[in-house]
């Protein structure tokens, strides 16, 4: 048990009592209000331990900065990004966090009452953490270690800073942003007030774990309008908007799907299909990591919309494509001591560093196309957006040491 135990155990704790689930197409920034709850706890946390902090009241950021100790002042800010909000996946009220200490590798009995229980058997992950401490929930919500887990991570490492200053270390800014879950990409995150020239996002499961590759993506929306005619009296008249959305559907490529890919396969997925007989719409994304072959699938869907629109009537078939964020890759490649770094920081806390490519996004694919290269840090969570989401403490002292060994490595100025 290190000196962090304690702190980033209470804190997980305490912000996870606090709902700060967003919302989908609420029409507002945040999209909930009780986002502001964790963001004005977090502002009184980190002014109370003497970090200079602000909070932006419109678009609910949290920004905080810790001024560089260094004497020759060459050193090269970096930014540490977390997400206040919770997935609307699942529920997320009144939620009560536990600690099993000493996990035993057995089942775990999280609601008495309704007999739920988080099984090895279903969960194989659990046996990874055997003899080490699980911060979960009662089964009945989530627990929001994705991203509390990383908030409580940057807090302790913050408070330490504070009552350590021989340790050295550069400008280190840091920012807790809403809407993450629903794809907010930090689009209100105010770079120069932010103050960095790069910057890590910690978000993602599986501790040691790093990403400086993300899926592109895109959403698009086929809106199909069709014609109704009583099914007695139909022949030759009918138009059936949802037959034409299923026939959609249906001209995708089929084994292209989430459920049949992994690794760097990229996939088409219908999200939903809802409608009637005069107008249906088709909701699917777009994900490829590979840029060529993510502009060859937005073409397809546009050629099949172009097919579906020759068939029935150009009035008929409207096709929406939307870029929500591209791969980090290009933009991280260009700063390799980003990376490297990470994966130094990540050895030193005697952890092994493990790359993958990341089958999402980040806010950090965003950030990064904004001029702000973000690769990303796993926060350490298992299970997230669901009610047997669970967070060992142990990952989140680790990753403390971890950007302790970074905010060292960035005193190190690279050619």
């Amino acid at each position: 048990m290190s000196e962090f135990y304690q702190s980033v155990r209470d804190r997980l704790i305490r912000y996870a009592r606090v709902n700060t689930q967003s919302g989908r197409n609420t029409g507002r920034t945040p999209t909930t209000e009780r986002q502001f709850d964790l963001a004005r706890m977090l502002l009184k946390e980190l002014q109370e331990i003497g970090v200079d902090a602000s909070l932006d009241e419109g678009a609910c950021i949290v920004y905080a900065t810790l001024p560089s100790n260094l004497e020759h002042g060459r050193d090269i800010p970096f930014a540490l990004i977390a997400h206040m909000d919770t997935s609307p996946d699942a529920p997320s009220d009144h939620v009560c966090p536990h600690v099993v200490e000493h996990y035993d590798g057995a089942d775990i009995l999280l609601n008495e009452e309704k007999n739920i229980v988080m099984s090895p058997k279903e969960f194989p992950n659990l046996l990874l953490y055997v003899g080490q401490d699980l911060v979960v929930t009662d089964g009945t919500t989530l627990l929001g270690g994705d991203d509390k887990a990383s908030i409580a991570a940057i807090m302790t490492f913050a408070e330490h800073l504070i009552h350590h200053p021989e340790i050295r270390h550069g400008t280190i800014a840091l920012a807790f942003t809403p809407d993450e879950e629903v794809g907010g990409l930090a689009k209100d995150l105010d770079l120069d007030r932010l103050g960095a020239r790069v910057a890590y996002t910690l978000d993602g499961d599986h501790l040691g774990y790093y990403e400086f590759e993300t899926f592109n993506a895109s959403e698009a929306t086929l809106t199909v309008t069709g014609r109704s005619v009583h099914p007695g009296t139909s022949k030759n008249t009918m138009v059936n908007a949802v037959d034409i959305a299923c026939q959609f559907a249906s001209m995708l490529p089929p084994v292209e799907k989430p459920q049949h890919t992994s690794g760097r396969e990229g996939f088409f997925h219908v999200v939903s299909v809802h409608g009637n007989c005069e107008k249906a719409e088709v909701y699917l994304i777009i994900r490829d990591h590979d840029m060529e072959k993510f502009e060859e699938r937005e073409k397809l869907i546009q050629s099949i919309a172009d097919e579906l629109a020759l068939r029935y009537g150009k009035d008929r078939i409207s096709l929406t494509i939307h870029r929500q964020y591209l791969s980090m890759k290009p933009v991280v490649d260009n700063v390799p001591y980003l990376v490297d770094n990470l994966k130094e920081a990540i050895r030193s806390a005697g952890v092994t560093p493990i790359a993958d490519a990341f089958r999402g996004g980040t806010d950090g694919s965003a950030l990064s196309h904004r001029g702000l290269p973000c690769p990303n840090l796993s926060a350490g969570y298992e299970n997230a957006h669901g009610r047997f989401e669970y967070v060992p403490i142990q990952s989140m002292e680790k990753n403390v040491e971890i950007l302790l060994h970074l905010c060292r490595l960035f005193t190190e100025v690279p050619e």
